[in-house]
């Protein structure tokens, strides 16, 4: 697995971005069953930067926590049997990785919802990555039945790297 992160300004977090990052992708990962090896990237930013992005990719002008662009299309979520190697555009030419795509996550608001929510930054950071990890492998939670599957497999991941509310 490789995981490419990049930040956009400081970062005061007291964990080590690298490492919770590698861990919940990994977990994730197993969770879904990926069957390659995978490439994901991850921005962490602030909110003037993802607002930016939330206007000109989703059309609301507003701030939000985190943000995912999916490489691939799934039929089904978190099924992987529709990729093959011969689809090159979605495999690294020079790792033969699968490129699963891009997060982007607002530094300010893992530190607001935090706060809001009575836990750690770091388990918001860890959750806001599994939750769009989940994106990247097809789940979605636009209706309320995917919004409870969503639910139950980020509390699942959660779970599994023992990062708890």
């Amino acid at each position: 697995m490789s995981l490419y992160i990049e930040t956009e300004g400081m970062t005061d977090f007291d964990f080590d971005i690298q490492e919770i990052a590698e861990l919940v992708v990994n977990a994730a990962l197993d969770y879904v069953q990926c069957p390659y090896e995978a490439e994901v990237s991850l921005l962490v930013t602030h909110d003037e930067e993802i607002r930016e992005m939330n206007r000109e990719h989703r059309g609301i002008d507003r701030p939000t926590d985190v943000l995912s662009f999916p490489m691939l299309e799934f039929e089904t979520p978190g099924d992987f049997s529709e990729v093959s190697e011969e689809t090159a555009d979605v495999f690294d030419p020079e790792s033969g990785e699968l490129m699963l795509g891009d997060i982007v996550i607002s530094a300010d608001r893992v530190t607001a919802q935090a706060e809001e929510y009575g836990h750690s930054r770091k388990r918001e950071y860890a959750f806001l990555i599994a939750h769009s990890m989940l994106h990247l492998c097809g789940y979605d939670h636009m209706e309320e039945d995917e919004r409870q599957v969503m639910e139950q497999k980020q509390r699942e991941i959660m779970e599994k790297i023992d990062i708890l509310r």
